[in-house]
C-alpha cells in the first residue's frame, strides 16, 4: 500500500521504518526537514509539504506530539488534501476529545490507533496496537496494521482507544516516579547504586519499568519518551477522570513532577530523568 507518514519524531521514524520492512510504498514529512534521513536511506521518500505526501496514499498517518500539532494538521492541510477514498490513522497520544472530533472531520474513514511500547518495539515489530474505530476500517487497512504488529486490540471508537492509551501511559509514568523515590529513599538511607541494583534491578516489583532501572539508578541516556511528552500525558489523564467527576491526586502529583523536570531543564531527556529531581537538593523553605 502507499502510506504517508506525518511527523518524524522518534515514534514516527519506527513507524515509517516498520512499514518499509512491511514492503510497503513509504512517503515522510516533518514540520521541520532533516529528521527523516534513516528512513529515507532505507527507502521512504522524504517531500515537502503534507498534500505531496498523500497525494495517491491509501492511507495516512500522524504520529504528533500533542493535540495541537495534530488538529493543525488533520484539519488543515490533511483534510484538504486527502483523497476521498484514502483512510486517516492517528497513532499519536492525544486527548479522546481530540479522536472524537477527528472521527467526525473524517467520516467512515479514521481510526484512532495508539500504540503502546517504545520506537525500538514498534521497529521490531513488538508494539501493542489500540485500534480505535468501525471494524470495517481495521479489515481494509489489516495490511498496515500486520506490518506494524501482530497484537492488535479493537475498540469501537477512537475515543476509547484513546482512553486505553492514556490508563497505560499514567501507569508507567507513575511507576517511574515512584522507581525514582525509592532509590532517593535507599541512597537516604546509605545504600550504594551497587546495594540498590541488588534490592531492586530483578525484582519482580520493578517488572513495569525494568528497561528504565538503570536509567533511574545512574542517569538518563536514550530518549524514547521525553519529560515534555510524560507530563502532557499524566495530564490529559487527569483531565480525562476530571471530567467525569473523578479526582486523581496522585496522578496529579505524578503531572507535576514531569511538569517540575521539564521546568528544571529536562523537557528534551526521556522520562526516567525525573529521578534527577532527586539528587538534586531541595529549595529551601520560607
Amino acid at each position: 500500500m502507499d502510506i504517508a507518514v506525518l511527523g518524524m519524531g522518534n515514534m514516527g521514524r519506527a513507524l515509517a521504518a516498520r512499514l518499509l520492512q512491511g514492503e510497503h510504498r513509504v512517503r515522510v514529512w516533518n514540520r521541520t526537514r532533516g529528521r527523516a534521513a534513516d528512513v529515507v536511506a532505507t527507502g521512504a521518500q522524504e517531500v515537502a509539504t503534507v498534500a505531496d505526501a498523500v497525494l495517491g496514499a491509501d492511507a495516512a498517518i500522524t504520529m504528533l506530539a500533542n493535540d495541537d500539532a495534530v488538529r493543525s494538521v488533520a484539519l488543515g492541510p490533511l483534510r484538504e488534501a486527502l483523497e476521498e477514498q484514502a483512510v486517516y490513522m492517528d497513532c499519536s497520544t492525544v486527548s479522546p476529545s481530540l479522536s472524537a472530533e477527528l472521527a467526525a472531520a473524517f467520516p467512515g474513514r479514521y481510526l484512532a490507533v495508539p500504540i503502546l511500547g517504545n520506537p525500538v518495539a514498534v521497529r521490531a515489530g513488538q508494539a501493542i496496537l489500540l485500534a480505535g474505530g468501525d471494524r470495517v476500517l481495521v479489515d481494509r487497512l489489516r495490511p498496515v496494521l500486520a506490518a506494524l504488529s501482530p497484537a492488535v486490540r479493537r475498540y469501537d471508537n477512537a475515543s476509547l482507544a484513546g482512553a486505553a492509551k492514556l490508563a497505560s501511559n499514567l501507569l508507567l509514568l507513575s511507576e517511574v516516579v515512584a522507581l525514582a523515590e525509592s532509590v532517593a529513599v535507599g541512597r537516604a538511607g546509605g545504600l550504594s547504586d551497587e546495594q540498590l541494583r541488588d534490592l531492586l534491578g530483578d525484582s519482580p516489583l520493578v517488572e513495569g519499568v525494568r528497561n528504565r532501572f538503570e536509567d533511574v539508578l545512574t542517569g538518563a541516556r536514550d530518549t524514547w519518551w521525553s519529560n515534555a511528552l510524560g507530563a502532557k500525558d499524566a495530564r490529559l489523564a487527569v483531565e480525562l477522570a476530571r471530567g467525569a467527576n473523578v479526582e486523581l491526586p496522585d496522578a496529579d502529583t505524578v503531572y507535576r513532577r514531569y511538569e517540575a523536570a521539564s521546568a528544571a531543564g529536562l523537557a528534551d531527556a526521556d522520562i526516567a530523568a525525573v529521578a534527577e529531581l532527586y539528587r538534586r537538593p531541595a529549595a529551601p523553605v520560607g
